[in-house]
């Protein structure tokens, strides 16, 4: 969430930073709503005035035996009047805090231009691709089963048999390692969240057709990025801690509301999907240098399995809602002879920790963090990119080295 100050003071810069990624921002229904907010706010400022005096003059009239009917019918009107404003102003407040809540986060400077995903830039790209395999996951083999995931649950769903279960967990395990082993303290967390949660870190209002709803104020979580990041929500973090890392390995739960059609073939997009979630609270004069460090750490797992790869720089109007500044991971898939995103590593800034009320201490007074978060990784598109990357033609998955001791095995049988 943008800081309202900063936004009364400074509007036309911040509305012109915004349409880098395409957003207007409603000047006019913005000042309405504020205008209106100074006229209510002075006017129950003056009855709360009003109301005290006039409860001090009732007091010493009442001590000193003085006939009080008249002022106390004056002081029911009062409350009366003040009670009806005061409840005009806390609506127009919500109101203004849905507008808030609208607005999506500035991009930062460093941010190339851009309409839409095809001005990304692709800032490196890493490892061979020696694949001749043109099968896809599904071809190679039979133990990614969707159709006994559509009886038991419907679309977009797997089974996974066979040894593929093994090499899931192996995959697991070694992403949880590997993000312990670079600092990152490991959290077992809820699989649903409730209605603040996901206020705080930008999936509420706005997304909640791409949520799964259990109950009125329960969702199944999207991301772990939820609640690994609201962990720290109205707490103080001690600024000599930061940047605190945390990560932890959950399902998560997507609707993929408007993506109708959309790689419906296997494990690319489903409503359930396994991912290690890596979140660092970080100092604002830090979070960039964090986030790059971030970047590495999941790059790191896909350099250790030999899966080649590209980072892509997002452009201003491909940007996650929340985002500052993002960086996609994009693995080689050979069947579809592309790259497709395995993780999205994103500097938030302020504006998580704006809506979650994160803050750290110093001489200077109180500040608000900046939140860092990223995939270390989505774990069903490394599984396929390392059954297409690693098959052997013949029925087997050759396993890098750094999984082998997960499934003590150097081949994986997949027929």
């Amino acid at each position: 969430m943008l800081d309202i100050k900063n936004l009364r003071e400074n509007f036309n810069d911040i509305k012109k930073m915004l349409s880098r990624r395409g957003y207007n921002l409603d000047q006019d229904r913005f000042e309405s709503l504020d205008e209106k907010r100074k006229i209510l706010q002075i006017s129950v400022e003056n009855l709360q005035a009003d109301r005290n005096k006039l409860s001090s003059e009732y007091g010493k009239l009442k001590s000193s035996g003085e006939d009080v009917d008249e002022l106390k019918i004056t002081i029911d009107k009062t409350n009366s009047e003040l009670d009806e404003k005061d409840n005009e102003l806390q609506i127009l407040l919500k109101e203004i805090q849905n507008f808030l809540l609208d607005i999506p986060n500035i991009p930062d400077q460093s941010v190339p231009d851009g309409k839409d995903e095809n001005d990304n830039v692709v800032i490196k790209k890493c490892g061979s691709i020696t694949a001749t395999n043109t099968l896809d996951h599904l071809e190679i083999t039979k133990d990614i089963d969707t159709d006994m995931a559509a009886k038991i649950a419907g679309s977009r769903f797997s089974v996974l048999k066979g040894e593929l279960p093994k090499l899931q967990r192996a995959l697991i395990s070694f992403m949880i390692d590997n993000a312990v082993k670079n600092g990152y303290e490991e959290y077992y967390v809820p699989f649903m969240a409730n209605t603040d949660s996901l206020i705080g870190t930008g999936q509420l209002p706005k997304f909640e057709d791409d949520l799964f709803k259990t109950t009125e104020n329960l969702y199944l979580i999207p991301t772990a990025e939820v609640p690994l990041t609201n962990i720290f929500r109205d707490e103080f973090v001690s600024e000599v801690e930061l940047p605190i890392k945390v990560t932890s390995h959950t399902p998560c739960f997507r609707s993929e509301a408007g993506s109708y059609g959309k790689d419906t073939r296997g494990l690319i997009r489903q409503h359930q999907f396994e991912k290690i979630e890596l979140v660092q609270i970080t100092n604002p004069n830090d979070s960039m240098a964090c986030l790059e460090n971030l970047l590495s750490n999941a790059c790191e797992i896909l350099d250790l399995l030999e899966l080649p790869y590209q980072v892509v720089e997002l452009c201003s109007g491909d940007l996650g809602f929340s985002s500052t500044k993002t960086y996609d991971i994009e693995v080689w898939m050979p069947s579809q002879n592309k790259y497709r995103e395995i993780s999205s590593c994103s500097n938030f800034s302020d504006f998580q920790a704006r809506r979650s009320n994160i803050k750290f201490k110093n001489k200077d007074g109180n500040h608000f963090v900046h939140t860092i978060n990223g995939s270390g990784l989505a774990v069903g598109r490394c599984l396929i990119a390392l059954i297409e990357n690693n098959f052997n033609g013949s029925g087997g998955i050759n396993i890098p080295k750094p999984l082998q001791p997960y499934l003590d095995t150097a081949l994986l049988s997949v027929n």
